[in-house]
Formats: C-alpha cells, structure tokens, sequence
C-alpha cells in the first residue's frame, strides 16, 4: 500500500502541477506517517525533488511546443522571426545611412 501511495506521488504530471513546497511538505508527511527511518526519509524528500524538477522541465517543454505550434498554425511571427526581421532593418539601415 505504501509503495503504491509513493509511486503515485512520483507521478511526473501530479508533480508539475504542484508546487515545490506542497510537494516537500507532502513528502514529510508521508515519511513521517509511514514509519521511515531519517535516511530512508531523506533519500525520499531527495527523489521527490529530482522527480518534480524533472516533470516541471518536460512539462515546461511540451506547453512550449504547442504554443509553438499553435502558432505557426495561427501563421504568427515567432520571436525567431521578429528577431531576424529587426536584425535585417537594422543592417539594411546602416547600409542606407552609409550611402546618404
């Protein structure tokens, strides 16, 4: 029973969507109420930390590339685009200062 509490908690999408604290404090309690010792409890907290940063960084990728794809569905500039646009202003401009 309480591997099977453990594992749901490590699960990666209940990670991302939590936070940080709820996740430590979460993992205190359940360390605490199932008896383990200070380094089985450490080692815990640890993994639970690891597995959140991990699920928040793939969450983090995955919204990015549907944002990005959203919009190249939408036909909007990304910022790629506006960047390489201004970049292009800016050097046909000085071209055009240096000839006037």
């Amino acid at each position: 029973m309480l591997e099977t509490i453990k594992k749901s908690l490590l699960t990666g999408v209940g990670m991302a969507l939590r936070s940080k604290k709820e996740i430590e404090a979460f993992a205190k309690e359940f360390a605490e109420q199932s008896e383990m010792n200070q380094k089985e409890a450490t080692d815990f907290l640890e993994e639970c930390k690891k597995r959140y940063d991990d699920a928040k960084s793939s969450l983090d990728e995955k919204i990015e590339a549907i944002v990005e794809s959203v919009l190249k569905r939408l036909d909007l500039p990304t910022r790629g685009d506006i960047d390489a646009l201004n970049a292009r202003i800016d050097e046909l401009s000085k071209k055009i200062e240096k000839d006037a």
